[in-house]
């Protein structure tokens, strides 16, 4: 793991590049340039891209393995040129500048809906979180921290048409640190939700996810409790739009509610305001004709009214005449109207609005006051913002939230410009290079807007304040009065327009930094008026309900002991407000940025829409970033980071530089010839100009390093052979030990039989010597005897003298014991000379039988040894296994084979008695898979571990499916795309085979759009590339003039669709595809 981290941080930003890693080198500069360096690093997987210090991040619309705990060590600590661009790269530069220096520092993370600007913010939060130690205290504030992510999703965000879980709201959180890094609180500040949604949805998106997650998640108590039935009972929600994740959503949010601090009367009473909201919404009104021939109105569905007075515990009556009527009060007269249907209505959804707009305001509030910093540690701490805003937005149907929006951005451009001059300013300065400065930001737009006379949000509030008749037609002709001869602002009204019929009559057109935005402007004065009926405020405050009623509650404005009432604020002064506090805040902070990008709109991976892309790239302004940041110069690097990656390229550097850093720079940038005007010294760094500069030093250092890796190779190889000589003499040497030991050993047994020998031949002498004395000393005894016997009767012998007879008379008896002594020697030397005589006729035999019992003992041995050793050293079970233990014996080589296929089969036939059925059925599919595509698909190798799951989409679990009924059972259903053989449009819909036909089905209303039976389908052809397009080749009618041709699909799952189709052609005819 050591090893494996050592050469991940080795690699930096210009290593194995994919295009540019900074959009700063990019060589030319232009915007079809910067689109493809995009689209390279997109379709490899390399979704961030750095311009300076900002990171460019392309939604991938899939999970990459880029963000676990190794990821988050490897950039721990780094500088930001030192590995490939990643949004943990700009995280740990702002965590190090706040830690180390003290700086306040801000992330602002921007972008459209859909570009991954939530995922973004809470990968931000994750590398803060993994930076900080995990003490008991700080490990509970970082996960209030982090939970509050899930309650604020479940309450701002919803289901777009862009995005499936798009922030409808902006955030901007402030995290507090204490001088050991450690975070110790935070606050949280949102802007501008989007509460009309409450009441209404465009076609194809949803409600707020708290509306669903408690209809579906929640349990058949608490939805009895809170008077909630299923989802088609609410007029509020679509029953199409739940999903199966909503039940499991709803238990996290009642967790973070735990973690966060929530009490359970809290959650309670939170989530009661959210079931009367979707009541308030079923309350119906009809039209009542009164005496005096106006409309009044009255209520359809009472038993709703009294459900919701009973939950918000207001009085039946008041909240019914809040409804169907208005007070108005003037100086001393009070007058009561009674309201039409339609006006009831509007009132309904206002109250409805307002409700839950106070209710997420309170829900932040309440969130703040968990996660605040201590009074006492507030002066020492340090503050990380992390800012969740709206991107800019463009739609065929623009209106005030989008003017709104739009203003935000061109403030949030208007301070990234002048906080990335500055910051280049500062370097600049720091370092000791002459600035020249550059005037980029036009604020002329800002002005249009934000004039306090004559801008466009003054004049909107000095109508909504104008007594009298005011309407939306009005607002229009005051802004041609007053902005119509600014030269950003467009209406058919100007002489110069008067033709143009892009721009309708009732809307007004804006020049935005992005490009032109056309404003409808419908609804603009009742969404900037931001108030409601004093009867609804007052039947609101006389609630008893904890967060709705009183003093303290959400509508303190509805009491009725204040008679004199200001106007409350519009919703324009107060964002206006709120963005002048939020700039002043910003300009107080050292900046980072991470610019996000939406690549398609069909939230697919690997499509890239160049069109989009562009478009998003012009209204964020990144080539005017780019721009700014190559006005002076293009790359910057530390002294000594240069010398360590160029040391190198001049032989005063290589291989060690112990001088200063500097002048080793100089020393390289002499030694390369670069021109001096293309370069300047700072105190700390080095400032290249031009990026071609900065590529000439890689090209020289790609050169540099084929010559080092020759010098290593050529190292590396000497010390393996000097490495094998040692090992080949330590060999020899032990090899010459054993042979002098065995020779020694032989000579030994050779001297010590010849010694044997010598010592026989030597006994065997001394032996026959004794045996002739034995006989001679015989005979003499013999000779005495008969000498004795046969003279000394005839002769009278004299009568030996004592000095001579007695010791003759000793010797013979000497002798004869020492005759007796030897006949024994000789009767042991022949019994043992016969034995060995014996022994030897004996060994003759046993030398020629006794070889084959030994060598069938060792046979027997070495076969029990190779068993008992191939029992301990048997593989897995598994059949795809393919180690087997090797045999040393050379008589077993024949043998050890045959036991290896025996074992597999065994294995396998194991393996395939342990299978389901529904195993059985999953692997004939993939073994078909195998034979269509191994080698032909380049997407086949990712494709095989995957399982053939069939319906992707849980299709046969739709109602929409079940009601419209395409006959046979469903073998595979997913998302794709058909595309038009004439202009090559891709349409979104689910690709469905069943048993009987292959269906292209609307994905919304689930009807069919195409139809071909299995029996016309006569081939299916494949590109060799990584992608899901295929072409289904459909057998012609018999009257040709209504065959409409072959189908060209886009599937993400196209190699199983296609193995499904091989194999249901092979069952019904018999034939292969």
């Amino acid at each position: 793991m050591v090893k494996k981290l050592i050469r991940m941080a080795l690699r930096s930003l210009l290593d194995e590049m994919v295009g540019v890693g900074d959009a700063v080198l990019l060589e030319p500069l232009s915007e079809n340039h910067f689109l493809e360096n995009l689209q390279l690093r997109f379709q490899h997987d390399e979704i961030y891209t750095y311009i300076g210090n900002v990171v460019v991040s392309t939604n991938p619309y899939k999970s990459l393995p880029i963000y676990d705990s190794e990821m988050i060590e490897r950039y721990r600590g780094r500088n930001l040129y030192e590995l490939p661009p990643h949004i943990y790269s700009v995280s740990d530069l702002a965590y190090r500048s706040m830690k180390n220096y003290g700086r306040d520092q801000c992330i602002m993370i921007t972008g459209e809906s859909g570009s991954g600007k939530t995922e973004a913010s809470k990968l931000v939060m994750k590398y803060v979180a993994a930076m900080s130690s995990r003490s008991t205290e700080v490990e509970k504030i970082k996960q209030q921290l982090l939970q509050s992510n899930p309650v604020l999703e479940a309450f701002g965000n919803a289901k777009t048409n862009r995005n499936d879980n798009s922030s409808r709201f902006g955030k901007y959180m402030d995290i507090e640190f204490d001088f050991k890094g450690d975070p110790v609180g935070g606050l949280i500040t949102n802007y501008l939700l989007e509460k009309s949604r409450v009441v209404r949805q465009a076609q194809g998106e949803r409600n707020f996810h708290i509306f669903y997650q408690i209809l579906c998640g929640a349990s058949p108590t608490v939805l009895k409790k809170l008077k909630l039935d299923s989802v088609e009972k609410f007029s509020y929600v679509s029953p199409g739009d739940a999903n199966p994740d909503d039940a499991k959503s709803f238990n996290e949010v009642l967790s973070a509610f735990d973690v966060i601090g929530f009490t359970r009367a809290e959650v309670d009473s939170v989530l009661v305001l959210v079931a009367a909201v979707l009541k308030l919404g079923n309350i119906k009104f009809r039209s009542v004709a009164a005496k005096n021939g106006m409309e009044n109105c009255g209520i359809v569905n009472r038993e709703d009214v009294v459900d919701v007075c009973e939950m918000l515990s207001i009085k039946s009556q008041s909240l019914t005449s809040a409804l169907t009527e208005r007070t108005m009060t003037a100086k001393q007269d009070t007058v009561t109207c009674t309201l039409s249907a339609n006006e009831a209505s509007y009132n309904r959804d206002a109250l409805c609005k307002e409700v839950y707009d106070r209710l997420f305001t309170w829900l932040v509030n309440r969130i703040n006051s968990s996660i605040k910093v201590p009074s006492q540690t507030n002066k020492k701490c340090k503050v990380m913002g992390v800012l969740d805003i709206y991107g800019f937005e463009v739609f065929e149907h623009n209106g005030f939230e989008q003017f709104m929006i739009n203003y935000c951005n061109e403030k949030l451009q208007q301070i990234f410009v002048e906080l990335t001059l500055r910051e280049e300013q500062e370097e600049y300065v720091k370092e000791g290079i002459e600035w020249l400065h550059i005037d980029y930001f036009n604020n002329a737009i800002i002005c249009l807007i934000e004039n306090p006379h004559n801008g466009v949000l003054s004049m909107l509030d000095e109508e909504c304040l104008r007594p009298g008749d005011v309407t939306d037609s009005t607002l229009l002709a005051k802004l041609e009065s007053v902005c119509g001869k600014h030269e950003h602002f467009e209406s058919r009204r100007a002489t110069k327009f008067l033709a143009d019929k892009t721009l309708p009559h009732d809307a007004f057109r804006i020049q935005h930094y992005a490009g032109k935005v056309t404003y409808f402007v419908e609804n603009f004065i009742d969404k900037n008026n931001n108030s409601l009926f004093r009867n609804l405020s007052n039947a609101a405050f006389l609630s008893a309900h904890p967060l709705l009623g009183g003093a303290k509650g959400l509508f303190p404005e509805g009491d009725p002991s204040i008679t004199v009432l200001k106007r409350s604020p519009t919703s324009a002064f107060q964002f206006k407000a709120s963005m002048s506090a939020l700039m002043k805040n910003l300009l107080l902070k050292n900046p980072n940025y991470i610019r996000c990008i939406k690549p398609n709109d069909v939230k697919r991976s690997s499509v890239f829409s160049s069109d989009l892309v562009r478009h998003q790239v012009r209204y964020l302004g990144l080539l005017e970033n780019v721009r700014v940041r190559r006005a002076g110069y293009a790359f910057r690097q530390k002294y000594e980071d240069c010398v360590t990656r160029y040391k190198m390229l001049s032989p005063n550097t290589w291989p060690l530089w112990h001088g200063a850093a500097k002048d080793g720079v100089k020393h390289i940038l002499l030694n390369v010839k670069i021109s001096p005007d293309q370069y300047e010294y700072g105190r700390s760094k080095i400032f290249i100009r031009n990026p071609r500069t900065l590529f000439k030093l890689e090209e020289h250092r790609a050169a540099a390093l084929h010559d080092v890796a020759t010098v290593i190779q050529k190292i590396w190889r000497g010390f393996q052979c000097w490495r094998r000589y040692q090992l080949m003499r330590h060999a020899q040497i032990v090899i010459s030990k054993n042979i002098k030991k065995y020779q020694n050993q032989q000579k030994y047994m050779r001297l010590k039989a010849a010694t044997l020998v010598m010592q026989c031949y030597i006994r065997g002498w001394k032996v026959f010597a004794f045996v002739r004395l034995v006989k001679f000393v015989s005979k003499i005894k013999i000779l005495h005897w008969v000498k004795a016997k046969y003279y000394s009767a005839s002769k009278p012998l004299k009568k030996p003298s004592q000095t001579s007879e007695t010791p003759q008379a000793r010797c013979l008896l000497r002798a004869h014991k020492l005759h007796k002594l030897r006949c024994i020697s000789v009767s042991v030397i022949a019994a043992h000379w016969k034995g060995y005589k014996t022994r030897l006729e004996y060994r003759k035999f046993f030398r020629a039988n006794a070889g084959k019992v030994v060598a069938r003992f060792m046979e027997k041995y070495l076969v029990y040894r190779y068993f008992t050793k191939l029992q301990n050293t048997l593989p897995s079970y598994s059949p795809i296994e393919k180690k087997w233990p090797a045999c040393k014996y050379r008589f077993l080589q024949a043998a050890h084979p045959l036991l290896r296929d025996i074992f597999h089969r065994w294995r396998c036939m194991k393996y395939r008695k342990s299978l389901t059925p529904q195993r059985k059925v999953e692997l004939t599919e993939k073994l078909h898979a195998s034979n269509l595509f191994k080698g032909k698909k380049s997407s086949y190798p990712t494709s095989l571990p995957k399982k053939f799951v069939g319906d992707h989409v849980t299709l046969s679990t739709n109602q929409k499916w079940q009601k419209v009924g395409a006959g046979g059972d469903i073998i595979f259903a997913d998302e794709g795309f058909k595309i038009h053989r004439a202009n090559g449009k891709f349409v979104s819909c689910y690709v469905v085979l069943t048993n009987t036909s292959l269906l292209l089905l609307d994905e919304k209303t689930v009807k069919q759009k195409c139809h071909v039976t299995a029996d016309d389908i006569s081939g299916i052809s494949f590109s060799p590339y990584q992608d899901g397009m295929m072409i289904v080749h459909c057998k012609p009618p018999m009257d040709s003039k209504k065959h409409k041709g072959d189908l060209i699909l886009n599937v993400a799952h196209s190699i199983e669709l296609a193995t499904k189709i091989s194999l249901l052609l092979e069952r019904q005819t018999n034939h292969k595809l």
